[in-house]
């Protein structure tokens, strides 16, 4: 990973969101955190997509400099790419985004209210290719519960991969959930199209020759 020049906690702070247990000062208890409240994180009502797995932030930064009118949170589990991806942001002063360092099953799972999202984006999870390891796989029937309980009708759930098998894995959960409709799949190739928001992963995919499956599903009113 390229080395950005490091900028403060301080100057980062705006940018991150940190997700703490709560402590319950009259039982002595720690707690789950509280759900998230969107205009508290974001500031404003606007509409808020999720990125499941930001990598380097390149979508969070090419959809949030190019829709200013929706607020993007993105979730990657290793906190040195967090801070990575909030120097980028930071320089750009998308105010716009935050990135936060969890586990995204259950932050979306525990964390995320009811019919609150308009977009949620899966782009390139782990294959976990072994079969014993495929119970770490993010993609799965809990999941994907999760995404539709947390979209809000009309909101769409995007996926990509470039494993062909994983790909049928996962638009098969999908379809199996009456709340969601198939509005688009495709695979594709070669150079993106210029309009196209895509990550570091799909851009050196690509470049590769390799063949990238994605769809795009509507949450709808069962």
């Amino acid at each position: 990973m390229r080395r950005a020049t490091r900028l403060s906690l301080e100057r980062l702070a705006p940018y991150l969101l940190d997700i703490k247990p709560h402590f319950d000062a009259v039982s002595g208890h720690i707690t789950p955190a509280p759900p998230l409240d969107w205009r508290a994180v974001f500031g404003n009502d606007r509409p808020v997509e999720v990125e499941v797995g930001s990598g380097k932030g390149l979508f969070l930064i090419t959809a949030g400099a190019a829709h200013p009118e929706t607020n993007f949170l993105g979730i990657e589990v290793v906190r040195g790419l967090q801070l990575y991806i909030a120097t980028r942001i930071a320089k750009r002063s998308l105010t716009n985004v935050r990135v936060t360092a969890s586990d995204a099953v259950w932050l979306l799972h525990a964390l995320i209210p009811p019919a609150s999202l308009s977009a949620v984006h899966v782009y390139f999870p782990d294959p976990w290719w072994k079969m014993r390891h495929k119970k770490r796989r993010v993609f799965t029937a809990e999941f994907t519960a999760d995404c539709e309980r947390a979209l809000a009708i009309g909101g769409r759930l995007f996926i990509a991969t470039d494993v062909e098998e994983y790909f049928q894995v996962m638009s098969g959960l999908v379809v199996e959930r009456p709340g969601f409709h198939c509005i688009s799949q495709a695979a594709e190739s070669g150079e993106p199209r210029p309009e196209e928001v895509i990550t570091n992963f799909e851009r050196k995919a690509r470049q590769r020759g390799e063949t990238i499956w994605r769809a795009v599903f509507e949450r709808r009113d069962r």
